[in-house]
């Protein structure tokens, strides 16, 4: 891992090095040069830039855009959006590259910088320690003459165009009479989400649908949908829908206030397709962060199911690779290949309804395909983050409970890509024992690097 770029981007606290003005300034010189040079030659071109509803987004937006402007690049500003609306629109328009100035499910106080290529994919490892190396370079990244400084222009039907996009690959799909709440996390879908329920004839609840710039993702949206399933009861609906921050991810509830994870709706999903024969290569990609029960429902139905490491983009990258049309992470974000380049959110969401009501059956019914092995993720913030492999006081606590729990679980200790965590997962075949194994390794952690 790079000094600057984690497993999403640039992260950080704003105001806080790396998420400066100053380092979102450097970043457009250096990205702006970077696309010119590797896409258009010497020819002038544009990025497309969105944001979330942070209150920091403005001004990283502005301070990013002064930089690629500097260095001769124009950028068409689509204000708040969901990422997957800027990675479809990075392609559709022609631009040289995609910017995201979010931070995703982290709290107001953090936000980073998530870059696409022309494409609409996230960049390759190599592309971004290229773009790292320049910029944590001596000297300053070269700017363009002043008859060639690049222009900001705003794109003001940037949702309307997103929203076109998901409806004109449904066909004349309708959703009536399916009763959706969805919990827009007062982030970055809050506009566009209900409008498009309700274009495909949903009857429509909304959730957390007014940011105020420190309101995002806060006890709301998919890392908090308590409220969002007391309210799909209340309201006896028939789904609820929780987003992210910036709109890549998904977490579902079934009408009877029942949480489905992202493994839980990629088997609905995956089910769906191969009984439709859209499976691609009877192929679905997931990361090693999946519960054990994943692999297990994928291969009850006959679907080969390949792993990777923890991060969408490495999901897509393997999708690319086997040919697949279904592929995501546990935490939500799903990826459908043949309908966006990157994990949305919106789209996994009407993939689910569809499946429902093809089905005729409700969410609880289809979510009983897949068991739910007990799982246990703790956070543990750390100081450092050392190789876990050179530190023997934490490795023997791992090797003790694995050895524990031999085949009826596992064990996977990582640290967070994007903040100074050590996350800690363990499986098991009980609660209580999957429990006491994770805290035990928790423990371990803290006394080492905590």
């Amino acid at each position: 891992m790079g000094k600057l770029f984690g497993t999403d981007g640039i992260r950080g606290v704003a105001n806080v090095y790396p998420m400066t003005v100053e380092i979102a300034l450097a970043a457009g010189k250096v990205v702006g040069n970077y696309f010119q040079s590797t896409e258009n030659g010497s020819c002038r071109g544009h990025i497309v830039m969105g944001r979330d509803t942070r209150v920091s987004g403005a001004m990283l937006t502005q301070a990013f855009a002064a930089g690629a402007c500097a260095a001769g690049v124009d950028v068409w500003m689509l204000g708040i959006l969901p990422t997957p609306g800027i990675a479809r629109l990075t392609g559709a328009s022609g631009a040289l590259a995609g910017v995201v100035i979010s931070a995703s499910h982290n709290p107001f106080e953090d936000n980073g910088i998530k870059l696409f290529n022309s494409d609409g994919y996230k960049l390759s490892d190599p592309v971004e320690a290229e773009i790292e190396a320049r910029l944590l370079g001596d000297g300053e990244a070269p700017v363009a003459v002043p008859r060639n400084i690049g222009r900001v222009n705003q794109v003001d039907d940037a949702g309307e165009q997103y929203l076109d996009a998901i409806c004109g690959a449904m066909g004349d799909l309708s959703l009536n009479p399916c009763s959706v709440v969805i919990d827009c996390a007062n982030g970055a879908t809050y506009e566009t989400a209900p409008v498009l329920f309700q274009r495909l004839g949903a009857q429509v609840t909304t959730l957390f649908g007014s940011p105020d710039g420190t309101n995002i993702n806060d006890q709301c949206g998919s890392q908090h949908p308590e409220t969002l399933a007391e309210s799909v009861v209340r309201q006896n609906a028939d789904v609820g829908l929780a987003f992210d921050g910036d709109g890549d991810r998904l977490i579902a509830v079934d009408e009877t206030g029942q949480v489905l994870s992202g493994d839980q709706i990629m088997v609905v999903c995956a089910n769906d397709l191969k009984q439709r024969g859209a499976l691609k290569n009877n192929m679905v990609v997931s990361t090693v962060m999946s519960n054990l029960g994943f692999g297990l429902a994928l291969e009850r139905l006959g679907i080969c199911w390949c792993s990777t490491q923890v991060g969408d983009r490495y999901v897509m990258e393997t999708m690319l690779a086997e040919g697949a049309v279904l592929g995501g992470e546990d935490s939500g974000h799903l990826i459908f290949h043949e309908l966006n380049t990157t994990g949305d959110g919106m789209v996994a969401a009407v993939q689910l309804l569809v499946a429902m009501k093809r089905a005729g059956r409700p969410l609880s019914e289809l979510a009983r395909i897949m068991t739910v092995y007990p799982q246990v993720l703790v956070n543990v913030p750390v100081k450092t983050k050392p190789d876990l492999a050179t530190l023997p006081d934490i490795q023997a606590v791992i090797d003790r409970v694995e050895k524990a729990l031999d085949r009826h679980g596992r064990v996977l200790v990582r640290y967070s890509g994007t903040q100074d965590m050590c996350r800690v997962m363990v499986e098991g075949p009980t609660n209580e024992t999957t429990h006491a194994h994770c805290q035990e390794i928790v423990e371990a952690v803290r006394r080492a690097i905590g």
